[in-house]
Parts: C-alpha cells; sequence; structure tokens
C-alpha cells in the first residue's frame, strides 16, 4: 500500500507540472520554493558541498556589505540575483523575514522545489537535473554583470 502511494503522489506531481490539475475545476498548483535546508533532507553530500564551497551559498554578505550605499531600488536588483526566489511565492522578502532565502542557493539553478518535495522527489519536476545549460545562469551573470564584478563563469562552481 505504502508503495501505491508513494506513486500516486509522484504521478500527481507529475500531472501538476504538466498543466494538469487534480480535481475537475481545479487550477494548477504553481511550485514555491522551499529553500536549500529542506533540499539537505535528500541531498546532504550536495548541500554539504554546496554550503560549503560555492559563494552562492553566502551571497547575502555581498548584499549586507553595499546595502547603506544603495538606493530602494538597487538593493531589489541585488536581490533579484542575489537571493532565492525574491519576488516570489516562498522566495525571499527580507532579511528578517525570510532569512533562509537570503543566499543564492539550491533553488536559484533548479526552480521552485515544492512541486519536487511533495511528489517524494520526482526528477521530472526539478530543473537541471542533468546538465545545466549556460544561458539559464546568464539571468544574473551578464555582460554587464561580469565586467561590474569581474564575474569568472564557474558551471557547477563548487554546487555539486
Amino acid at each position: 500500500m505504502k508503495g501505491k502511494m508513494i506513486l500516486i503522489s509522484v504521478l500527481a506531481g507529475v500531472m501538476l507540472s504538466a498543466g494538469a490539475s487534480l480535481l475537475p475545476g481545479s487550477a494548477k498548483a504553481a511550485s514555491t520554493y522551499v529553500g536549500s535546508a529542506t533540499c539537505a533532507g535528500c541531498h546532504d553530500k550536495e548541500y554539504t558541498n554546496f554550503s560549503k564551497y560555492a559563494k552562492k551559498a553566502h551571497s547575502d554578505r555581498s548584499i549586507k556589505m553595499m546595502a547603506k550605499k544603495l538606493t530602494p531600488e538597487e538593493l531589489k536588483e541585488c536581490y533579484a540575483c542575489h537571493t532565492t526566489g525574491y519576488g516570489q511565492p516562498g522566495g525571499f522578502v527580507s532579511f528578517e523575514k525570510t532569512p533562509d532565502m537570503a543566499h543564492a542557493g539550491c533553488e536559484v539553478c533548479h526552480g521552485p522545489g515544492s512541486a519536487h518535495v511533495d511528489a517524494g522527489g520526482a526528477k521530472a519536476l526539478i530543473k537541471g537535473k542533468g546538465r545545466m545549460n549556460v544561458k539559464e545562469c546568464e539571468k544574473c551573470h551578464n555582460s554587464e554583470r561580469v565586467s561590474n564584478f569581474r564575474f569568472k563563469p564557474m558551471l557547477y562552481g563548487g554546487a555539486h
């Protein structure tokens, strides 16, 4: 019985991610951000390596160092790349309200994780399960930022 329940949960998650709903007339549930600590429950090795080696795991430090010198609008631009899910359901709101989302965590690259978690870890529900595409990184790591911050692309740099 337990195996059937897991299968049903995984299939439900796949259906939701594909745009299907479980009940007639119900809206598709959007995946929300859950935070890197949630990922650690099943992906301990990756989380440990990310926390220890990836600069993104501590990207909130840059914001905190610069905050006093920035306007509120400039600060929002920083949040977009240096935090997890800024302006999105479950994402970063502030250092006080959502401290676990204050760095650029797992979901910055892999997308919001609630559907993945709710479906028992269905791989089809997480972005980048194979090789990541550098184009995904260019939302934040673009030519303007590269010249301003001397960014050197390191795909998987310390993350996995």
